[in-house]
C-alpha cells in the first residue's frame, strides 16, 4: 500500500480519508503584510472545525521561509486528529525579499534544504537561523511557485531543485500558478528536469476557469486542484461546480482535487474572519453531492489526492 509522509509519520494513502489538497495552517509572507497567522491555539481551533466537516487530511502547502512551524504543526494535528501533509520547497519569487538566502544560495544548497526536510525532518526555525535544528517532522510534498504568465530566473532554479528532490524521494510536486497562468510552462520545466506531469499538482487552475485548458493539462498527466472554494471575490462557487461537471463529462475527474487555500488571517474563523478553512466540507461538498452524486465526491476528495500523494519508488 502506498504511503504519504505526514507530520506525525507515514500514513497509508487509503487511510487519509477526505483530503483538502491545498491549505495553510501557519503562514507569514511579505506579499500579505499584517495578514499572517501563527497562533497555535487558533490553528488547532480551525482544524477542529475542519475535522467536524468530515475532512480528514489537509495538505499544508506552506513552503520554506513563509512561517512553517513544524513542531506546532504536529501539535495541532494531534489535537484535531486531522492528518497534515507538510511541504518543503520555494514559492514564487515575490514572496522572498531581495536579500533572502534562497535567491543567492548555490544549487547544491537549495537541493540539500529540500532533501533534509523530506528525509531528516523540517528545520524547526524554517531555515531562518544560522544553524539548522531538524525537527522529527518530515515534509511529504514539494511546493514550487511560478509568477504571472512566466517563470523567472530564481524560480527556474527552485524548480530544478524541486524536481530533483522529488525524483530522489518519490514525493509529488505542487505548483502555484498565478491566476492559473504558466501551467504548461511549469510542466515543461519540470519535465526538462526529469519529473513527469503525472507527479504534478497544479494549483489555482480554477482562477482561470478554462475547461479546454484544463483538459489539455490533464491530457499531459497533471492533476489540478480547484482551491479557491468559498472565496467569492474571485468567482462564485457555481463556476467550480461547472468545471467539475465538465471534467466528469470528459471522464477526467480522477485528475481533479479540491482545496480551500486559506492564505490570510482575515479568512479564518478562529481569527474572526471567513469563510473559514472548513468551508470546503461544510458548504461546497454538499453542493457537489447534490449536483453530481457520491461517486464524484469520493473521486475528488479521496481517490484523486490519494493517488497523487502516495510516494513512488525514488529514481536512481
Amino acid at each position: 500500500m502506498p504511503v504519504v509522509e505526514t507530520v506525525l509519520g507515514p500514513v497509508a494513502t487509503d487511510e487519509l480519508g477526505a483530503v483538502d489538497a491545498h491549505e495553510h495552517v501557519f503562514l507569514r509572507t511579505p506579499v500579505n503584510p499584517g495578514d499572517e497567522f501563527l497562533d497555535t491555539g487558533k490553528a488547532a481551533a480551525e482544524l477542529l472545525r475542519v475535522a467536524a466537516s468530515d475532512i480528514r487530511t489537509v495538505v499544508d502547502l506552506t513552503p520554506v521561509g513563509l512561517g512553517r512551524r513544524p513542531v506546532q504543526l504536529a501539535e495541532v494535528s494531534r489535537t484535531s486528529t486531522v492528518h497534515v501533509v507538510a511541504a518543503t520547497g520555494f514559492h514564487r519569487s515575490a514572496h522572498y525579499p531581495a536579500a533572502h538566502w534562497a535567491r543567492h544560495a548555490d544549487d547544491a544548497t537549495l537541493l540539500d534544504v529540500l532533501l533534509d526536510d523530506l528525509r531528516i525532518g523540517m528545520d524547526s526555525h524554517d531555515w531562518d537561523f544560522p544553524r539548522p535544528v531538524p525537527s522529527p517532522h518530515k515534509a511529504g510534498v514539494i511546493k514550487l511557485g511560478a509568477s504571472y504568465h512566466r517563470i523567472d530566473r530564481h524560480e527556474e532554479r527552485w524548480f530544478a531543485a524541486g524536481a530533483t528532490a522529488a525524483r530522489q524521494t518519490g514525493v509529488a510536486v505542487a505548483v502555484h500558478t498565478e491566476v492559473g497562468t504558466a501551467a504548461h510552462a511549469a510542466l515543461d520545466l519540470l519535465d526538462k528536469h526529469g519529473l513527469p506531469a503525472g507527479r504534478v499538482l497544479l494549483a489555482h487552475t480554477d482562477r482561470n476557469p478554462d475547461p479546454e485548458l484544463h483538459l489539455d493539462l490533464i491530457a499531459r498527466g497533471a492533476h489540478l486542484v480547484y482551491d479557491t472554494i468559498g472565496r467569492i471575490k474571485y468567482r462564485p462557487d457555481s463556476v467550480v461546480l461547472d468545471l467539475i461537471e465538465r471534467m466528469a463529462e470528459a471522464g477526467k475527474l480522477g485528475h481533479v482535487c479540491l482545496g480551500t487555500d486559506v492564505g490570510r488571517k482575515s479568512s479564518l474563523t478562529a481569527y474572526g474572519g471567513g469563510p473559514g478553512m472548513d468551508v470546503l466540507g461544510r458548504e461546497f461538498v454538499p453542493r457537489l453531492r447534490r449536483r453530481l452524486g457520491d461517486e464524484a465526491v469520493e473521486t475528488v476528495l479521496r481517490y484523486a489526492p490519494q493517488a497523487l500523494l502516495g510516494k513512488e519508488t525514488p529514481a536512481v
